[in-house]
């Protein structure tokens, strides 16, 4: 399917659905009149096979207690070996209602109040929501910045797991915001220390399936043949994928057997939810016939990026567009370009666009911005055009 053909037959205009994006930006941001490119969902429907499978079974009429579909992990094993080929087993997985409440869960199951907990700044911002809501200690080690390029800084890292006694490490993979995939000697190197040094990691993979041309995605799980399933939880979703976020399923996969009945008797305790029958219907179908639908949504996504990084550099020199190896979410350095603004104030009052800002997702951050790609070239236009005479 090409672009033009998947815009043609998925894109969807959100305003007065009740989507979060378009229709609490007064709430939000105190100003109605925005166009929106902050929070990461999609302008484009889920695959039509989603679509006729979820009105098949609403046609049922009937919505009582279920199990999980014996085929559903098999339709899952097949997305697998077709995309990024990582060996789950069925006995790993829980099911959460999302992963930002799997991060809550998971903090609170395997540390105490008070323990350090490691995340890499700038990263997604309720990872340090649900250490600080859990009451835990905050330890970050940030990425370091070459020029655009973000790598891990292996030494403060491992430094500061000794110092504060790390017992949790939040890793963010591929990175959401600055879209980075993690070579697989990278998570080597950082899975080693923590493997060294006792600390369990969970694992936010959620993007794994936004690949952007000639990257691979490689999972923690993976690594080297599976060097570190005693110390890891991997956590991802078809939500991201599919735009399937409001229908609540989300995957926990557990590889050891002791970490895994250790959370079931949490679960037993604090999480007593019946699974999404909804969206375990909309994830079985999507694994089994979504292909061609992400292949075409990636290349509208890679379109946009290429688009926002021609034009907006072109126009204005001293804007930096991230690298974009995965994700559609696109990291924008502005701090050679405000000439003494603030980036609200050129960003939300001047070009009147909604965005997540830099220090949402670091203290140091405050003059980047998070663009979402997962919508119609016309919006990234539109959004360019804005940008460029605010700037200038």
């Amino acid at each position: 399917m090409d672009q033009q053909t998947f815009i043609h037959e998925y894109a969807r205009e959100r305003k007065n659905t009740n989507s979060l994006k378009w229709d609490a930006l007064e709430e939000r941001f105190g100003d109605a009149d925005l166009l929106p490119l902050w929070v990461a969902d999609m302008e484009f429907a889920t695959p039509k096979a989603v679509t006729d499978a979820l009105t098949k079974r609403i046609a049922h009429g009937i919505f009582g207690y279920s199990g999980v579909d014996k085929e559903y992990f098999n339709t899952y094993l097949g997305w697998q070996a077709r995309h990024e080929n990582t060996p789950f087993k069925e006995e790993w997985l829980q099911f959460s209602t999302g992963v930002v409440q799997a991060i809550y869960d998971l903090v609170d199951c395997f540390t105490e109040k008070g323990e350090a907990v490691m995340i890499q700044r700038p990263v997604y911002y309720p990872f340090s929501n649900a250490i600080k809501d859990k009451q835990r200690k905050l330890i970050n080690s940030p990425l370091k910045n070459i020029d655009g390029h973000y790598e891990m800084d292996l030494a403060d890292f491992e430094s500061k797991v000794v110092a504060e006694k790390v017992k949790l490490f939040i890793l963010c993979s591929p990175h959401n915001p600055v879209g980075r995939v993690w070579r697989e000697e990278e998570l080597a190197a950082v899975l080693t220390i923590c493997q060294k040094h006792g600390v369990l990691v969970i694992a936010d993979e959620i993007h794994s399936d936004f690949m952007m041309p000639g990257q691979t995605f490689t999972s923690a799980i993976s690594v080297n043949e599976g060097a570190f399933l005693d110390h890891l939880i991997v956590l991802n979703a078809p939500s991201k994928t599919f735009n399937l976020a409001s229908l609540l399923n989300s995957h926990i996969w557990i590889p050891n057997e002791a970490l895994r009945k250790q959370y079931r008797a949490y679960a037993k305790v604090n999480r007593q939810t019946e699974s999404s029958l909804i969206g375990q219907v909309a994830a079985q179908a999507a694994y089994a016939n979504g292909d061609e639908w992400l292949a075409a949504l990636i290349d509208v996504i890679y379109h946009n990026y290429q688009y926002i990084k021609t034009n907006l550099e072109a126009a204005v020199p001293s804007v930096k567009v991230g690298e974009l190896q995965g994700t559609y979410l696109l990291w924008i350095d502005l701090s050679q370009a405000l000439n003494g603004r603030t980036t609200k104030e050129v960003v939300q009052d001047q070009a009147k666009l909604a965005v997540d800002f830099g220090d949402w997702f670091a203290h140091d951050a405050k003059d980047f911005i998070r663009f979402n790609l997962a919508t119609t070239p016309a919006n990234i236009k539109q959004a360019v055009d804005q940008l460029i005479a605010a700037l200038k």
